[in-house]
C-alpha cells in the first residue's frame, strides 16, 4: 500500500499547483462579494466581461492562468467574473459605466471603483495594474485627489494622463494636454507616444501636429498604425455634420492627410459609417466592396464584420460574403468566437449541416479552454430541429 500512499500525495501536490494557477473568482451575489471586500479589507476585482468577447476570452485563457498572476491575485484582491448582459450584470454595467470589454474594475466595499482600465492586459501589464491598484499614491483615486488639489508636476501629469486614459476616463484628454503644455519638445518617443494616444479629433493640434510630423510618427508605429488613428480622429470630428457633407468631408481630410491611401481610407470609412448611421443596406454594400477589393488578414476584424452582418443584414447574397469572411477568420485564428459566428451565418441561411458542425466545433474549443459556451449550444439546439 506504500507506492499507492505516495502516489496519492503526488497527486495531491499536483492538484495543489494547479489550483494556485488559475486566479479564484467568487461564485456569490455582488452583494455577498461587497461584504467579503469590508469584512476582509480587500479591494475587489472585477472581471467585466461578455460572453462573445473575445480578447476578454484570451485573458481568462492565457492571462489569469499565468503562474504569477493567479497567486497575486488571490492574495491580494476578492475576485469577481460576470458577465454584463446576464443576470447582476447590466445593472452593474450602468453603475459603472461599462461600455466596452473587457473592463477591468477595482472597486472597494464601499462599491467605489478606485482603479480600472480597458482592454486585454498581458500577464505582465495586468500583473502591474494590479500593483497600482493596491497603492493608493498610484490609483486613480488617489492620482485624481492629487490633481484636485492642484499638483501640476509633468512626471505626475504624464503618469495621470497614462492611468486616465487607460481606464477610459472622461478627463484622460485634459490631462495629456496639462502634461503637453509643460513640454517644449513633443517629438521625444514618449512624447509622441501619449500624443498618439491622446489625440481625439481631426479638429484639434494634436492632430495637425500628427499630420506635420507624420513621417516621425510612421517611423515609430508603421503606416498602417498611423492611417487608422487618422480615420478615428477624422470620424470622431464628424459629430455635428450630416448627410452628404459627412462624405464630402471625409473626402478633404483624406486627402489631405494621405492622397496616395486615400481611395481605401475613404472606402474604409463608408462601411464604419454606414454602420455607425444603421444604414444596414448601404452598410451591406459598402463592407462588400471594401473586403472584395482590398482583403484582409486580420481574423478579429473579419471576424466582427461577418458578426455584423449575421445581426444586421437578411440578404442571402450578403450573408454568404459573410461566411466566406468567417471562414477565412477561422483559417487564420481558429478560436471558438469565430467559429460561433460562422455556425450562426450558417443557421441563418438555413444551411444544417454546414451550421451543425462548426457550432460543435466551436463548443470543443470552449470545452478545451473552459469557456462559458451556453450560446453557441442553445444555438446547436435550435440547428438540430431544422
Amino acid at each position: 500500500m506504500k507506492p499507492i500512499f505516495i502516489l496519492s500525495i503526488a497527486m495531491l501536490s499536483t492538484f495543489c499547483l494547479q489550483a494556485q494557477t488559475a486566479i479564484n473568482f467568487e461564485q456569490d451575489n455582488w452583494e455577498s462579494i461587497l461584504n467579503k471586500a469590508k469584512e476582509t479589507d480587500k479591494i475587489i476585482f472585477l472581471d467585466a466581461y461578455a460572453s462573445w468577447c473575445g480578447p476578454c476570452k484570451r485573458m481568462s485563457k492565457d492571462v489569469f492562468t499565468h503562474a504569477e498572476i493567479a497567486p497575486f491575485y488571490n492574495d491580494n484582491f476578492i475576485n469577481a467574473k460576470i458577465d454584463m448582459e446576464k443576470g447582476e450584470g447590466p445593472e452593474l454595467a450602468r453603475k459603472y459605466q461599462v461600455r466596452a470589454y473587457p473592463t477591468l474594475l477595482y472597486i472597494d466595499g464601499n462599491g467605489e471603483v478606485v482603479h480600472q482600465a480597458l482592454g486585454y492586459h498581458d500577464p505582465k501589464q495586468f500583473y502591474e495594474l494590479g500593483k497600482k491598484a493596491l497603492d493608493p499614491s498610484s490609483r486613480l483615486s488617489g492620482l485624481n485627489e492629487r490633481y484636485t488639489k492642484g499638483d501640476r508636476d509633468p512626471e505626475f501629469l504624464y503618469q495621470y494622463a497614462r492611468a486616465s486614459m487607460n481606464a477610459m476616463a472622461a478627463d484622460g484628454k485634459e490631462i495629456a494636454q496639462a502634461y503637453l503644455k509643460t513640454q517644449s519638445d513633443w517629438k521625444t518617443p514618449r512624447n509622441m507616444e501619449l500624443i498618439m494616444d491622446a489625440a481625439e479629433s481631426a479638429n484639434s493640434d494634436l492632430f495637425d501636429f500628427i499630420l506635420d510630423n507624420k513621417s516621425e510618427f510612421e517611423a515609430l508605429y508603421g503606416e498602417e498604425v498611423v492611417a487608422g488613428k487618422v480615420q478615428r480622429m477624422i470620424i470622431n470630428s464628424l459629430g455635428e455634420v450630416e448627410g452628404d457633407d459627412v462624405l464630402v468631408q471625409v473626402e478633404s481630410l483624406y486627402n489631405r492627410a494621405y492622397p496616395e491611401n486615400a481611395p481605401r481610407l475613404i472606402a474604409n470609412f463608408k462601411m464604419n459609417y454606414y454602420g455607425m448611421i444603421g444604414d444596414n443596406d448601404q452598410f451591406a454594400k459598402a463592407a462588400i466592396d471594401y473586403f472584395d477589393q482590398y482583403g484582409s488578414e486580420d481574423s478579429n476584424e473579419l471576424n466582427n464584420f461577418a458578426w455584423a452582418f449575421y445581426e444586421n443584414v437578411d440578404n442571402e447574397a450578403y450573408l454568404e460574403k459573410a461566411v466566406g469572411w468567417a471562414k477565412k477568420s477561422v483559417e487564420l485564428s481558429d478560436e471558438y468566437y469565430n467559429n460561433d459566428t460562422l455556425a450562426a451565418l450558417y443557421y441563418k441561411l438555413g444551411q444544417k449541416r454546414p451550421a451543425k458542425k462548426a457550432a460543435e466545433h466551436a463548443i470543443e474549443i470552449a470545452k478545451q479552454h473552459g469557456d462559458d459556451y451556453s450560446s453557441t449550444q442553445s444555438l446547436l439546439d435550435q440547428i438540430k430541429k431544422m
